[in-house]
């Protein structure tokens, strides 16, 4: 099925609850995001009709992630990288404070990577690991990084930096009541056998479990 009742789209989506009943669903990752033609057309306001927006990917204009896309329902998930390649313009998608996906416009220097967190790792090898990163991707490296660090990947799928989520670095929250809040990581502590991070933002501060949270730069 091609469409989503309009009250069941994801609380995440930055478009109104009232309009047309039905709306396009992504082709995957149906949970985590939001399909490139809501974003084309109700978000960015790039184009006005799924026609148009078919006529971009037909010229070869649309990539994601560096990828040429070839589907309007193709899904958005957060820190993707949207490319209109003709007009040279980059999107980022990120959350705002109001627990919505919004979309930074970035320069061409930071739209060839994007975050990844590490939920997961198993050794392969002496030298090899792998590591289960957010939206489902997979890498296999030689670098050490630890469950809850965040991998810069390049859309080559080389790692360009790691950032571990410790006092002094800077974070995001993902889920709960101050999903969208960034700020200065002050401590990460254990609590009941999980991990509590203690950041500051620009308001106020804050104690989030670490699961819902990720580091950045």
């Amino acid at each position: 099925m091609a469409h989503i009742n309009r009250h069941n789209i994801g609380k995440f989506w930055p478009i109104p609850r009232k309009g047309s009943k039905y709306l396009a669903r992504s082709s995957h990752n149906l949970g985590q995001s939001i399909p490139l033609v809501i974003v084309m057309r109700e978000v960015l306001g790039l184009v006005k009709t799924k026609k148009e927006l078919q006529k971009l990917i037909n010229e070869k204009q649309i990539q994601i992630n560096g990828k040429e896309i070839r589907e309007t329902n193709y899904p958005i998930c957060l820190f993707d990288i949207l490319t209109l390649t003709t007009v040279k313009k980059n999107y980022k998608a990120t959350l705002s404070e109001n627990k919505k996906f919004a979309f930074e416009e970035v320069k061409d220097k930071d739209a060839k990577s994007r975050e990844y967190k590490v939920l997961g790792k198993k050794i392969l090898s002496k030298d090899k690991i792998q590591l289960n990163l957010m939206t489902g991707k997979n890498i296999t490296t030689k670098e050490k990084a630890k469950m809850a660090d965040t991998i810069i990947l390049g859309f080559d799928n080389k790692i360009i930096e790691i950032i571990e989520l410790k006092k002094g670095n800077n974070a995001m929250v993902l889920e709960g009541k101050h999903t969208g809040k960034k700020g200065k990581i002050d401590e990460v502590v254990e609590r009941g056998g999980k991990k509590l991070v203690k950041i500051t933002s620009e308001k106020d501060k804050i104690n989030v479990w670490i699961k819902n949270t990720i580091a950045i730069k």
